[in-house]
């Protein structure tokens, strides 16, 4: 007998992303040369959806494209990593969105993002999805969305039972309201994916370190996330629930190009929890998927396969 396919159903913002890799990060005014450029389909929706897919998973991706070159681009990049993409739309009065991005020598970036067609995904298109949502066994979404796109995608997954993995971006409309504006819906999910920082915003935490982690974690239970996993890059992971907090260590890599990590994180956990229903575990799945991903340039083409996911995973417990 055949093994289930796990299903996953990823709602993010698509983006082509120009990654210019130079010595150091011009400031205002000034021009570097650049040493390596990367053109590729990237924006959370993509890497995760295809981060998925790569770890076995069936993948649909919930997104907006624009009328753009571009748009059939991003399109045969997904189709390439056996993503669905009937839930893909267009926009054509708009422009697929684009990030510009620069990596300096020891792995650090700088963006400029332009949001595009993503500002124009509807609720009517989350709702013409529903059918996919209710199969899925995890629907993992990206917050930086129109607020009622995000809003909706989380009341149709809670409604069919459907695992909710929740990065509390904020909404398109909303970058710098105060955390006492999120919506309501972002405390209902089943696991919330804040990196440190994001997740003393949204506690109104003044402190980001690592020992408020354990601190803003409870915070975000007792608001109603059933499970808070606090990213905090190299210093690794808080997991926090209702039981216990636990600390997941980093893993040690050499560092490349940072700028897919918490894409491929999210995406590794959401496949391992459409598997299996051990939040630590997926955890430490995900940070070694999130490490890989640092490793080389770019953002697709740093995205890890399960099978090298598992083999880093088990050189850390020989090691």
């Amino acid at each position: 007998m055949l093994e289930r396919i796990p299903k996953v159903v990823v709602v993010g913002g698509t983006y082509v992303d120009m990654a210019i890799k130079c010595r150091q990060i011009p400031p205002p005014g000034r021009s570097v040369s650049g040493s390596a450029l990367s053109y590729t389909t990237t924006g959370p929706g993509p890497n995760q959806a295809m981060e998925a897919a790569l770890c076995g998973c069936e993948v649909y991706l919930i997104s907006k494209v624009g009328g753009d070159t571009f748009a059939q681009m991003a399109k045969e990049t997904l189709a390439e990593f056996n993503v669905n993409i009937d839930f893909v739309y267009s926009a054509e009065a708009k422009n697929t969105g684009v990030i510009v991005t620069l990596v300096n020598s020891a792995g650090e970036n700088a963006s400029c993002v332009y949001t595009g067609a993503n500002s124009a995904l509807r609720s009517q298109e989350i709702n013409a999805a529903e059918q996919v949502i209710s199969e899925a066994d995890v629907c993992l979404v990206h917050g930086r969305l129109p607020h009622k796109a995000i809003v909706r995608a989380i009341r149709c997954a809670k409604l069919h039972n459907t695992k909710i993995i929740l990065n509390p971006a904020r909404p398109i409309e909303q970058p710098n309201q105060t955390s006492g504006e999120l919506p309501i819906e972002y405390f209902s999910v089943d696991i919330l994916i804040p990196n440190l920082y994001e997740a003393a915003d949204i506690t109104d935490q003044s402190d980001a370190g690592i020992r408020t982690a354990k601190l803003i974690g409870s915070d975000l239970v007792a608001r109603g996330v059933n499970c808070a996993v606090i990213t905090m890059g190299k210093r690794g992971c808080m997991v926090v629930d209702r039981s216990s907090a636990d600390h997941i260590p980093a893993f040690e890599v050499e560092l490349v190009d940072q700028t897919c990590r918490g894409d491929a994180f999210a995406g590794a956990l959401a496949a391992y929890c459409a598997v299996k229903d051990d939040v630590r575990e997926a955890v430490k799945f995900a940070s070694a998927a999130g490490a890989l991903a640092c490793t080389k340039f770019g953002s697709t083409e740093a995205l890890p396969t399960k099978a090298e996911i598992i083999e880093l995973l088990q050189k850390e417990e020989m090691g």
